[in-house]
């Protein structure tokens, strides 16, 4: 298999430091907790319209993941599943994903809500939320269905 690396366009800062007292997901994350991302010199021409977007999508290296495990207890139930039906950081490829709210683009800082991402987290890219394109109406939950 080809190996693929990425460079970092930028570092996201975030009041969390120890991953046991980070929220799970953004959605269950204090609005009031404002994170900011920085984004290296070279890339603040590709934030410009993005101002105008309510949500965006971070994605992200999960820097202080473990080893990965293919079988995994979640936080929510006490049964095992694999990795890829999962959220958990200790992946393969570890990547992150989190849509949070958009407050403000201020030159190569992005100001948002919902962070549920570790202090230092290196950022790999940036997509604006679009609701008529991310948003599935039938849509299910899989195993989480009777956990929330």
């Amino acid at each position: 298999m080809r190996m693929t690396t990425f460079s970092p366009i930028g570092t996201i800062h975030t009041q969390f430091t120890d991953p046991l007292a980070m929220p799970v997901q953004s959605t269950f994350a204090e609005k009031s907790m404002m994170a900011m991302a920085e984004i290296r010199d070279v890339f603040i021409d590709g934030l410009v319209g993005l101002e105008h977007f309510t949500h965006i999508i971070l994605v992200y290296q999960f820097h202080q993941a473990k080893t990965p495990v293919l079988m995994q207890q979640t936080n929510l139930t006490d049964h095992e599943y694999g990795v890829f039906a999962t959220r958990n950081a200790n992946r393969p490829n570890a990547i992150g994903i989190s849509i949070v709210e958009l407050v403000k683009v201020d030159g190569n800082k992005i100001y948002f809500n919902h962070a549920d991402m570790l202090d230092g987290s290196p950022l790999l890219d940036i997509k604006p939320f679009i609701p008529a394109f991310d948003h599935r109406e039938e849509a299910g939950n899989g195993w989480l269905e009777k956990s929330i």
